[in-house]
């Protein structure tokens, strides 16, 4: 599972998710990717069953990048326990995205595969996604 093998700080602000990406919002790496629609914390977990998706559609063929990592500690006070004491202890890591965020690429295998493959990776993921395809992209 994703998360960072060391942090600053144990434990980190909410902070606020307005507005869209201003970075990692254009495709770097592939010709292929999705696109997030709206602002939310994806998990590790959720990022890794999403790879897991594609790798297999792909048949380990090509190539994928994870454009995302989770290294914002989420904590959570214990079940049952009065207000006040202080903040709850890191319970695991989330990684916030803005709208227009890129998550995943593709490369290395035809249009419908990957188109199939990143379908299958976005049912994995609790937002609406979009494919994006490399503006210079020529299909064979």
């Amino acid at each position: 599972m994703l998360q960072p093998k060391r942090t600053k700080f144990r434990r980190a602000q909410k902070g606020k998710m307005k507005g869209n990406a201003q970075r990692g919002h254009e495709l770097a790496f592939g010709s292929f990717g999705i696109k997030c629609l709206e602002e939310v914390w994806l998990t590790g977990r959720q990022i890794e069953a999403a790879r897991q998706a594609v790798t297999r559609h792909m048949k380990r063929e090509g190539q994928i990048w994870i454009r995302v990592f989770p290294d914002k500690p989420i904590t959570k006070k214990p079940a049952e326990v009065r207000m006040g004491k202080g903040k709850g202890a890191p319970e695991g890591f989330v990684c916030p995205i803005n709208p227009g965020r890129i998550i995943l690429e593709a490369e290395g295998v035809p249009y419908d595969v990957a188109k199939e493959a990143l379908r299958l990776a976005a049912q994995k993921l609790p937002v609406t996604t979009r494919f994006v395809v490399r503006r210079d992209y020529v299909q064979k």
